[in-house]
């Protein structure tokens, strides 16, 4: 909550809220929550044929020279495959990295939680896949709100990385012949996904672990470990450097730069309960909004179909089964709600309802994350969901092997998934192979983040982000097996030619710890660590993250409405102020303090919490993971509003008095046309 402008102001009290109903300050601002600020746009796009782009701007970016490499400093936070790829990438060409994680180790990065596998535009399979193809598909899964060069670029070099991975080792699953095998994934029709049984993310990001390593050998790279960013320093407009807390002793460090790049993934645990690991937050993507950096389409988040369901109130953590089991697993439930508590393998076939093959014939099981996760939570409020009561509602769907095991065997099925049905087995008790699966919807990845240009770079000079921590390649939803296309993409291909355009502009100004902007940055990280210490309140901050994720997952979750929107906003700016008041921060700060670590990321949610609730308020259509009530087909689909709606949503910070300001960047079709998104 530290006012980045002043170091004196630590925690004021949150702005005041607009009362419902009341009215609009300017054309198109809802309720006054926001004001309207001059339209932006990527002035680094190259134009001309799409195919060529890429080419096009990696030719016209500056080069720097091997000897002024070794000048040049850069900061790169986290190690996951976005930014391990990019630190293993950088220091390979000579320039000076620091890397920070978190973790004990980069190998604990969240990335290698990711199962089922990573798309590339190989067309092993024969079966009509291309680029164009790839591209397309990416597209229109995220309901057409992304950038068509970015996106044609991720699928552009999506072959490369397949081959860079083999070249380290990654051990891809491979057909009898010894070629890599492919599978299918959600919202497409052919078979792109490479893949290591359910161990894909672990397994890449090993090889750019190795990567990394090889680089920390050489001197190269300088690995922080056990380190969190909590502030990013901008000097003359720049980003020059972070401030960030060793999380064993507790120090309070500063270190300078001539560039700063934000791998840190994406803000899922603002709902409290997801699929991210439980240290996953948006601290550094946060803090780098408050000191000016645009945050893109928040509200863009991405509920999963396949996880296991909530099994009762004092759950912290939801575990992801991977959507690949959406290949050979069928989904379904049944027809009658009388049979809900029946074994269902009792449940004749003439009485189970395969709602997905049903409604969407063309693609079946295989229909895109968001489609598949509210046709679940539709069969449930039905009344018709599986599995133990939570609440009032049974929150569950069968996804069914027997066919598969029927036409494959057990062994071929436990040769594709064995891991994940192991998993299934050991947190349930419960047999897949004899039993049904149960799965239900649960917040997953964020498509949101911080705004970024063609070339990574933020509204900050200096500030680059990459992978999930940025918002430029997936638009309303992203298709499965894309995020770690995406995170390898970054560092392993784009940011290495892009960043040197901006790198070749230096070296910069040589800083120390006394100039003022340097000094501005620690002083308010420790304004703030001692404010979050000394209030000494009643409640743990565990109470404050359950309350606030309850208030996103009921409001903002699979569906909003403008009403409940409106309360959602209310409500945080309540629990936020409470927090101020009454939070509960155990330890001290010299020393390992999880208490305290887990304050400051609960506070920068608090805030984000709001400002998603405004993004999804002022975006009065449906699009993608943003299913807005008012806005819907007949038949209950996402209905875009592409004459007002078809735009990046960029926010920037207003100041802790102030509201946030919106800022337009209006997308442009050229090679694919715009229409409403049918799987059926």
């Amino acid at each position: 909550m530290t006012d980045t402008q002043t170091a004196s102001t630590v925690a004021p009290e949150a702005p005041a809220a607009a009362p419902a109903g009341a009215p609009t300050e300017a054309p198109g601002v809802v309720h006054g929550l926001y004001t309207e600020g001059d339209p932006i746009a990527d002035t680094k796009a190259p134009q001309g044929p799409i195919e060529s782009r890429w080419d096009k701007r990696k030719f016209e970016a500056a080069l720097v020279n091997p000897a002024n490499r070794r000048k040049l400093t850069v900061i790169i936070v986290g190690t996951g495959l976005a930014g391990g790829a990019a630190a293993a990438t950088l220091g390979e060409a000579g320039y000076n990295v620091k890397s920070f994680c978190y973790q004990d180790s980069p190998r604990r990065a969240h990335s290698i939680a990711a199962q089922g596998g990573i798309n590339a535009a190989k067309n092993y399979k024969e079966d009509g896949d291309s680029t164009f193809r790839l591209f397309y598909d990416t597209v229109k899964g995220g309901d057409y709100r992304s950038r068509e060069s970015n996106v044609y670029r991720l699928a552009e070099v999506s072959a490369n990385i397949i081959d860079q991975c083999v070249a380290q080792g990654v051990p891809f699953a491979r057909e009898y012949g010894g070629l890599l095998d492919n599978r299918s994934f959600g919202g497409v029709q052919v078979s792109r996904t490479f893949y290591a049984r359910g161990q894909t993310g672990q397994q890449l990001l090993i090889g750019a672990y190795q990567a990394l390593e090889r680089q920390i050998a050489a001197g190269t790279v300088e690995m922080f470990s056990r380190h969190e960013m909590l502030e990013v320093i901008v000097v003359d407009g720049k980003a020059r450097g972070i401030i960030a807390r060793d999380l064993v002793t507790g120090e309070v460090e500063t270190h300078l730069a001539d560039a700063v790049v934000l791998a840190s993934g994406g803000y899922g645990n603002v709902f409290f309960l997801s699929t991210n690991a439980m240290g996953s937050n948006v601290t550094a993507t946060w803090r780098a909004h408050r000191k000016g950096a645009h945050f893109a389409n928040p509200c863009y988040t991405q509920i999963h179909p396949t996880c296991i369901p909530v099994a009762g109130e004092h759950q912290s953590k939801l575990t992801l089964m991977s959507e690949s089991l959406r290949n050979d697993g069928r989904i379904w439930v049944p027809k009658n709600a009388a049979d809900c508590e029946k074994d269902p393998r009792e449940i004749p076939e003439e009485d189970r309802d395969y709602y997905l093959e049903r409604i969407y014939p063309s693609f079946g099981n295989l229909v895109p994350r968001d489609i598949a996760s509210r046709q679940a939570k539709n069969v449930c409020d039905e009344g018709r969901g599986v599995g133990p009561k939570v609440g009032d509602f049974r929150r569950g769907v069968y996804l069914d092997f027997t066919d598969a095991l029927q036409r494959m065997s057990a062994e071929a099925v436990a040769e594709k998934y064995g891991n994940l049905l192991d998993m299934y087995q050991r947190i349930t008790g419960e047999n897949p192979y004899e039993v049904p699966m149960r799965i239900y919807p649960a917040v997953h990845y964020t498509m949101g983040g911080l705004w970024v240009d063609y070339d990574l770079q933020s509204s900050i000079p200096g500030l680059f982000v990459s992978g999930e921590a940025n918002f430029s390649d997936h638009g309303a939803n992203r298709l499965g097996a894309s995020a770690l296309m995406q995170g390898l993409a970054d560092g392993y291909f784009v940011l290495p030619n892009t960043i040197r355009d901006y790198l070749a502009k230096g070296p910069f100004e040589k800083l120390d710890e006394a100039h003022p902007a340097v000094a501005e940055a620690r002083s308010s990280v420790d304004a703030r660590v001692q404010k979050l210490l000394s209030i000494n309140g009643d409640r743990s901050v565990d109470s404050f993250h359950k309350e606030l994720g309850n208030i996103m997952w009921e409001y903002c979750g699979m569906e909003r409405s403008e009403e409940g929107l409106l309360k959602a906003i209310d409500l945080i700016r309540g629990l936020r102020d409470e927090f101020w008041r009454n939070v509960k921060v155990l330890g001290s700060a010299d020393t390992l303090n999880q208490s305290l670590e887990k304050a400051g990321r609960v506070a920068d949610f608090l805030e984000l919490g709001e400002l998603m609730c405004i993004d999804a308020l002022h975006r009065r259509e449906s699009c993608g993971g943003h299913f807005r009530a008012e806005s819907q087909t007949e038949d209950g689909e996402a209905l875009r509003h592409d004459d007002e709606y078809a735009y990046v949503a960029a926010w920037e910070w207003g100041g802790q008095d102030g509201a946030p300001v919106l800022h337009k960047e209006n997308l442009v079709y050229e090679f694919v046309e715009m229409k409403q998104r049918s799987y059926k």
